[in-house]
């Protein structure tokens, strides 16, 4: 040692601790270089040379294994910093400046708090004191070559993967359903049963256009999916297990089941606080993406459709929103309406109508984002009424090859089923013939082993069994649903009316009928609603519908029955009008069935003219013999006094009306007429009188 070196260490020096920093970047290199690891420990013969006391030196050396790149995670440095900081260290020891760090701003931010606490920093290459300028120059210079050395390092990595990349040549870690073959290409596995099961996510994918449902239907079929394990000491082993939402989407976007190779299709950034994050850039920025470089399952035309479909799927829950899955609700255009005033899409509200689940169409996003009014409220029942006899007239052509593909659809899935269960049971089976082999090659003496290799035989049976009789459940249930599906699109293909109105059939059937032909609907509310619609084949139609009636109006008396009811007055009473209604099968505006009561009401209301006066304007006498009316005897010739009508009153005895005097100045009828106007104006309103309401 120096004596310049020596001279830098003082008596406050020696009566601080010293730090020895130990640090290698990876576990790998934790096992693999031990050389290092001894070399940085041996620095401690360096601390005591110093002077230090061996008991005086404290090694820190919890970050083994990780990267001197940030100090997030290095909780070994951060203590390390800590300590200087508040003056306990005299010297802090490293093999080089890259151990302690990486980072030019955590280096120099070090440097900063030894040359305010007076901390010698000691290296492979010599003592340094912070404080002096040449000291802290070099060590300036050790840090920046580091950092840069590190950046040389990434780059050289990074320029050889991607020029490998760039080939089709890297290997990277393959998904469920392909293997690297001994010349580390890109193959399909060579188990047939995840062939099988990896194509059958995709076609049920393709017939149902959701992730979700193709979950379910696994479920329903109680059917299993690959999945490989990635570490520990069974690493590469496959296990099957039920099927995950986020492995349908896993095989959904990769574009290694449609025979692409890409790389840069994930990016890890770093967050301040050293998290890592995993970004999906689109694919106009992955580094490399090479078409038809191994078999697929899928063409890369079907993949880019899926993606669509998913994007679409995932933009629904966005504020521009756009077509969803099809659902259960009673929504026919769910996903498809667009506000004719804004342009934006128009969400969904159900509510109850007479005991029956209706829907409305509304424009909520300003409503929502801002405060303000709802755009637009549309009834949607009209709407959905119009365009589905809309649809009907586009699918009669084409209703027989439709059932007919429906049929042969279904027909291959349950086939598509069994085949999976099938290779099931295989697999369960070759299982447990390995399992008894075992079991049957172990000797007996050695009960420990034995009792383990027998449980594992008895487990293996368990699962042939559950897989036996799941194949015997689907064949008892699927065999008469596919032979009544049969008949029944049988039966349906010529009628395409029946089978989209019958009740048996799901709404997400009919929508996703509606989805083949609609590709969106503009409505816009006015006097009156126009509804634009959009076919995929690229016509338009343009439907003119009236408003929907309000509340009120709804249960107002239709105007056919009140012209009716006008009609009849001509030679019926209320009450036998009231039977001519029901006999016809008509009722109120309510649903109600008529009764004489209700007929007068309406009568009254519309201000039509009563049967008494209809015959006292033709001038004519009602029969004697009328419920309704009554009439007095006849008066005795030059009495001066004239007959006077009563409209009866209730079905009892009814009391004729004493007749009038005969005013010599005044036409007889006209006096009696005023005298019983006058009477009935006097007479107070009766209680349903006066509760009588519009009707």
């Amino acid at each position: 040692m120096s004596i310049e070196q020596s001279g830098k260490v003082t008596a406050e020096h020696l009566r601080r601790d010293a730090y020895l920093y130990v640090r290698q970047s990876s576990l790998k290199q934790v096992v693999n270089n031990s050389e290092s690891t001894q070399r940085q420990y041996a620095l401690r013969g360096r601390a005591v040379a110093l002077g230090w006391e061996d008991s005086q030196i404290i090694v820190i050396d919890s970050d083994q294994g990780r990267s001197g790149s940030s100090t997030a995670g290095r909780d070994g440095f951060q203590h390390l910093v800590a300590e200087v900081s508040m003056g306990h260290a005299g010297i802090v020891l490293g093999l080089e400046v890259s151990r302690l760090a990486r980072n030019n701003t955590d280096w120099h931010r070090l440097l900063e708090i030894c040359a305010l606490s007076g901390t010698l920093i000691l290296d492979e290459d010599g003592l340094y004191d912070p404080r002096t300028f040449n000291d802290r120059l070099v060590l300036g210079m050790k840090g920046t070559m580091s950092e840069a050395e590190l950046h040389l390092l990434a780059a050289r990595l990074r320029g050889g993967q991607l020029a490998k990349a760039r080939r089709g040549e890297l290997k990277q870690g393959m998904p469920v359903g392909y293997v690297h073959d001994y010349a580390d290409r890109i193959v399909k596995d060579p188990d047939a049963s995840v062939r099988a099961v990896v194509e059958h996510v995709l076609d049920l994918f393709a017939a149902t256009g959701s992730a979700r449902q193709v979950v379910k239907a696994f479920v329903a079929d109680r059917l299993t999916f690959p999945s490989r394990i990635r570490t520990g000491p069974r690493k590469g082993e496959l296990v099957w297990g039920p099927l995950k939402h986020w492995q349908v989407l896993n095989v959904l976007h990769n574009p290694l089941y449609a025979g692409a190779f890409c790389y840069g299709r994930r990016k890890v950034e770093r967050s301040p606080d050293g998290r890592t994050h995993i970004r999906l850039p689109p694919r106009e920025q992955w580094d490399t993406l090479i078409h038809d470089h191994h078999e697929g399952h899928v063409t890369f035309a079907r993949w880019e459709s899926n993606q669509t479909a998913l994007a679409a799927q995932a933009a629904s829950r966005g504020l521009e929103r756009t077509a969803t899955a099809p659902r259960e609700g009673p929504a026919l255009l769910q996903g498809l309406v667009l506000c004719g005033r804004c342009g934006r899409r128009m969400t969904i509200a159900y509510h109850l109508r007479q005991g029956r689940e209706v829907s409305d169409y509304r424009c909520m996003t300003h409503a929502i984002q801002n405060g303000g009014k709802v755009c637009q409220r549309i009834p949607g029942p009209g709407i959905e009424q119009a365009i589905a006899a809309l649809l009907l007239d586009e699918l009669t052509p084409l209703a027989v090859e439709a059932a007919l593909k429906v049929t042969d659809r279904l027909a291959a899935q349950a086939a598509e089923a069994d085949r999976l269960r099938s290779t099931h049971l295989q697999r369960t089976q070759h299982r447990a013939d390995l399992a008894k082999r075992r079991y049957l090659a172990v000797d007996p003496d050695n009960r420990l082993v034995a009792d383990s290799l027998e449980a594992d035989w008895n487990a293996a049976l368990r699962e042939v069994a559950a897989a036996r009789k799941d194949i015997e459940r689907a064949c008892i249930e699927a065999e008469p649903v596919n032979e009544a599906l049969r008949e029944k699109l049988a039966h349906l293909a010529g009628d395409v009316h029946r089978l989209w109105h019958d009740p048996a059939t799901p709404m997400r059937e009919r929508k996703r009928i509606a989805r083949l032909l609609i590709t969106d609907v503009t409505l816009t509310k006015a006097e009156r609603i126009t509804a634009q619609v959009r076919l995929s084949g690229g016509r338009h139609h343009t439907l003119d519908l009236s408003l929907p009636l309000g509340g009120g109006k709804l249960r107002q008396t239709p105007k056919p029955i009140v012209a009716a009811i006008d009609t009849l007055l001509e030679d019926h009473t209320d009450a036998e009008i009231a039977d001519i209604l029901n006999q016809r099968g008509l009722t109120s505006g309510k649903g109600l069935p008529f009764h004489r009561l209700l007929v007068r009401d309406i009568r009254e209301n519309y201000h039509l003219t009563s049967r008494f006066d209809r015959l006292r304007d033709r001038g004519l006498r009602p029969p004697t013999n009328s419920p309704n009316f009554s009439v007095s005897a006849s008066p005795p010739s030059g009495s001066g006094t004239v007959p006077v009508y009563s409209r009866a009153r209730s079905t009892t005895t009814r009391t004729p009306v004493s007749t009038l005097s005969r005013d010599p100045t005044r036409p007889a009828s006209s006096k009696a007429y005023a005298s019983t106007t006058a009477d009935q104006q006097q007479r107070p309103q009766s209680e349903p009188d006066r509760r009588r309401g519009a009707v």
